[in-house]
């Protein structure tokens, strides 16, 4: 219980840090636009509930293979899931890899801030005669 409190508190740094990247709010603004369209799609052509058909939307984008019981039906829904799927998991995926990014940083910020690694040269004692 403990490892999950401390692991949440590092993701919730993360992303209280990477909220204020406009890069990161762009992608996470332009994601929402794009489940927001699988939603409301869903609801009004398949006829599925609003919840049914915003999880279909947000869960088709997460890369792992999750069966939600919900298959589009006719040829304009399936048409519309390739084209939401190809364009939805590029942004998510995008979205996790930054968010991934902004643990890292604050996990280790000398290896990732681009500079090299140089170690110092250990001092030698001088000996006194």
């Amino acid at each position: 219980m403990i490892s999950l409190i401390l692991t949440l508190k590092r993701l919730l740094s993360a992303i209280f840090q990477i909220g204020k990247e406009p890069l990161f709010r762009t992608l996470l603004l332009t994601l929402a636009f794009i489940v927001l369209s699988g939603t409301l799609f869903y609801y009004q052509i398949e006829g599925w509930t609003l919840f049914d058909a915003f999880y279909f939307a947000f869960v088709s984008l997460i890369p792992t293979g999750v069966d939600t019981g919900l298959v589009p039906s006719g040829s304009l829904s399936r048409s519309f899931t390739m084209i939401y799927l190809a364009v939805g998991v590029g942004v998510m995926v995008m979205v996790l890899i930054r968010l991934g990014y902004a643990v890292l940083r604050l996990e280790r910020p000398e290896q990732l801030d681009g500079k090299p690694q140089t170690k110092a040269a250990p001092k030698q004692k001088t000996q006194e005669k």
